[in-house]
């Protein structure tokens, strides 16, 4: 007897003896249509079952979830008549599960009227009907009349907007219903795969929906605002109209449709303002459900209509709750290339500023005055008289022409935040290996008045011949290189190149002293390694850290990583943070546990990261080797940027004993990572042009000062320092010194300014104050 034959015994004969090997199976090895027919017997296994036929039921229903089952005909009646029992013991049934059976049917679709209409009449009995896509799909199965009773009862008491939809989705084939019941959500807060949305975007009639309903949310919001619908605060729209519009949104937003800008300008404005001095808003579950879709499907434009509501809002708490769902947003938008360069003119004109490069600069009269919005890296607000610039808003201004000098104002935050957006997109196309038509980019990026400052510090790539790209650093090219509109042109990045042209380029932004608006020339490069060669399909590379766990899981969130938060209560101790990335083919997996706690604290432990590559719709590991480079160098970036940054090895005032003062103490002197080997590789080439040059050494993991009263050891990694001769720990609380940014670094980090203002406080240690840290370096000295 096979493994699936096995295994279907034990799921339905309770004589039958489970092997101990079969109790754990490995259903690598399973068919999709033998693991359909486990896991329609796996369905019916009930709460009396034995522990080891438990585990096989557990077993098979985590396959499935990774994998597609394909169903024969007679496992898909089956299912449909499990559904049915489960609902009537239960009283509740995925409906969805057969659904998706039918349309992963092997053969001839299967008379299921029958349990189809005992599905229908349980659901219909109910006060809250769950899943009405799927409701109005299985209606569909059964007969005509069962569906006529679905809608009618799904349409009544629930407002135009939704008996639209419902009417909408009743009158599409039985096919398109099934396909529609795959974005049916449990709860708003819970959004389904990205791709289940492809499918209502691809109906016309939906699509029409969509843009009727969004329409007429923002016709509801525009009379509440003129007085013709009383005002309740949050009573707006109702949670089904809410669920509704969220579904039409994402469709619209998906397809990137031409209205919604404009729609957008009224809608937001209506959700989040009330029209009397109250503090509440009309909607705020609407406007979280906006700002859910745009983590779904993003766009440039409603990115800034929702910050731009996020600075008017009244309710104290709205603008926190936005900014921690924008991370989110931002991230999301990175990662969608397509829309995320998408820039507005703004009415600027590229010129000269200062002296300098050309930037973008928009001018306007006010009076005798004249206000200049200039854009290089940022948006500023100056104000100029007779050509002379002012140093403040003159008080004509002010006075008479407020207006402009609010819309001025509010203009400067919204470049700040296209520009934000704008890098972000760019430095997340390095995952999707983002390639643009060169006419298109010399224009929309490298001429584009409000961009081009950014683009032009960064290296790209232009296929001069097919499979041959020649390197160029606009800043330092002057004129743009000449090449036909239709080649193609990409972000250049250190992995796809040797090694001595990496050094060139760095070398060149440090002698032209070129600020990057991320790290590109001077970016970690992760390779395998022979050790993740041995382990196959996971890496440990950065396992076995412990880190500040709540600041790890806000640096989740900024990067676009998606975790449950853990803490001492069930199911609370260990998550698997993960990453959709390359254009949703690949994802990744970092797997973390709750530690304990270190006073108000709290500590975790890394894991092992780990691949999965999408395969017709469903999750597969994927050995490590099979990862793009590419995409393996900036996952494994990110996970050596979690562990850095909130590792209490990077802690100078960690004081902790036990197991952690053990960890603390090997990795807060531990050999470099690719994060800390870059920041050596940038001091090797600014140290000599520093004012300390002759007091400074780089040796090894190290960076050895030189001072009056001692030597130090300034660690690469953790920043943090030893004093020579006996390697006594010197404990610094990060403090600036004044005149240390002064210091020009081809890129922005942290740990290596703290390093350099370290450096500068050291060799100078007879200029000390702080008498804590006088009495340590004195101490042994």
């Amino acid at each position: 007897m096979d493994l699936a034959a096995r295994l279907m015994s034990a799921l339905t004969d309770p004589d039958f003896t489970l092997e101990d090997q079969d109790s754990n199976p490995d259903l690598a090895q399973i068919s999709e249509e033998e693991l359909g027919s486990l896991l329609v017997a796996a369905y019916r296994v009930g709460t009396a079952a034995t522990p080891a036929v438990t585990r096989v039921r557990f077993a098979v229903e985590d396959a499935a979830r990774e994998r597609r089952p394909r169903y024969t005909p007679e496992a898909c009646r089956r299912l449909f008549e499990a559904l049915a029992e489960r609902c009537e013991e239960q009283g509740w049934a995925d409906l969805t599960r057969g659904l998706d059976a039918l349309e992963r049917c092997t053969g001839p679709l299967p008379d299921v009227s029958e349990p189809a209409r005992a599905l229908v009449g349980f659901w219909l009995e109910k006060d809250t009907v769950r899943q009405p896509y799927a409701l109005l799909a299985v209606a569909g199965l059964a007969d005509d009349g069962t569906l006529r009773t679905a809608v009618e009862r799904l349409s009544r008491d629930v407002g135009p907007i939704v008996a639209d939809e419902i009417a909408v989705v009743a009158g599409l084939t039985p096919a398109e219903r099934t396909l529609l019941s795959q974005t049916d959500r449990d709860s708003r807060f819970v959004s389904p795969q990205a791709e289940a949305w492809r499918r209502p975007a691809g109906n016309p009639a939906y699509v029409a929906f969509a843009r009727r309903a969004l329409e007429a949310a923002a016709d509801r919001t525009d009379a509440i605002r003129a007085g013709a619908i009383p005002y309740q605060a949050d009573k707006a729209f109702t949670d089904r109209e809410i669920t509704s519009l969220g579904q039409a949104l994402r469709v619209a937003l998906l397809r990137d449709e031409p209205w919604l800008p404009e729609l957008f300008e009224r809608l937001l404005p209506g959700l989040a303002l009330a029209p009397t001095p109250a503090k509440t808003l009309p909607s705020q579950a609407l406007l979280y459900e906006v700002v859910r879709a745009a983590q779904d499907y993003p766009t440039p434009e409603l990115v800034t209509a929702i910050r731009t509501v996020r600075r008017t809002v009244r309710h104290a708490g709205v603008p926190k709750q936005l900014d921690k769902m924008l991370k989110k947003v931002d991230a999301a938008l990175a990662e969608r290339t397509d829309v995320a360069l998408r820039l507005p003119r703004l009415e600027f004109d590229t010129a000269s500023i200062s002296g300098s490069a050309a930037g973008g600069v928009l001018r306007r009269t006010a009076g005798d005055y004249e206000a200049v919005v200039t854009v290089t890296d940022t948006a500023t607000l100056t104000w100029e008289k007779d050509g002379r610039p002012l140093r403040t808003v003159p008080a004509p201004v002010r006075r008479d022409h407020a207006a402009l000098v609010k819309e001025l104002r509010e203009l400067v935050k919204r470049v700040n935040a296209q520009l934000i957006t704008l890098v972000r997109a760019l430095e997340g196309g390095f995952t999707v290996d983002a390639v643009h038509p060169y006419g298109w980019w010399r224009t929309e990026l490298a001429g584009h008045p409000l961009a081009r400052t950014l683009v032009r510090r960064l290296i790209w790539e232009i296929e001069v011949t097919p499979g041959e790209w020649r390197a160029v650093l606009p800043e330092t090219a002057g004129l743009l290189p000449d090449a036909p509109d239709d080649v193609s042109v990409r972000l250049w990045h250190p992995i796809r190149s040797e090694p001595d042209t990496v050094r060139a380029w760095r070398d060149l932004l440090i002698e032209q002293r070129i600020r990057q608006p991320f790290k590109q020339a001077f970016r970690e490069i992760y390779l395998l390694t022979p050790a993740e060669e041995q382990t196959r399909v996971y890496s440990n590379r950065f396992a076995a850290h412990l880190v500040h766990y709540r600041k790890m899981f806000a640096l989740f969130r900024a990067r676009g990583w998606k975790s449950d938060l853990l803490g001492p209560w069930d199911g609370g101790d260990g998550d698997e943070a993960e990453r959709t990335l390359a254009a949703g083919e690949w994802r990744v997996r970092f797997f973390h546990t709750w530690a304990d706690w270190a006073g108000d604290d709290e500590l975790a432990s890394t894991d092992q990261v780990r691949f999965d590559r999408r395969v017709q719709g469903a999750w597969r590991e994927a050995p490590l080797a099979d990862v793009p480079p590419l995409v393996f160098s900036e996952v494994m970036r990110d996970v050596d940027l979690f562990v850095g940054v909130t590792s209490i090895a990077a802690d100078p005032a960690w004081t902790d004993g036990g197991p952690g003062r053990t960890y603390w103490q090997r990795a807060g002197f531990a050999e470099l990572t690719e994060s800390a080997q870059a920041r050596r590789d940038v001091l090797d080439r600014i140290l000599p042009r520093l004012k300390i040059a002759d007091r400074c050494t780089l040796d090894g993991r190290f960076l050895l000062v030189r001072g009056d009263l001692r030597a130090y050891k300034i660690h690469l990694g953790s920043a943090n320092i030893l004093m020579e001769p006996n390697d006594s720990y010197l404990c610094i609380v990060p403090a600036r010194r004044p005149g240390d940014g002064k210091v020009f670094l081809p890129f922005e980090d942290e740990r290596l300014s703290l390093i350099l203002s370290k450096a500068f406080l050291l060799a100078a240690d007879t200029e000390i104050t702080d008498e804590s840290i006088l009495m340590q370096i004195k101490r042994g000295a």
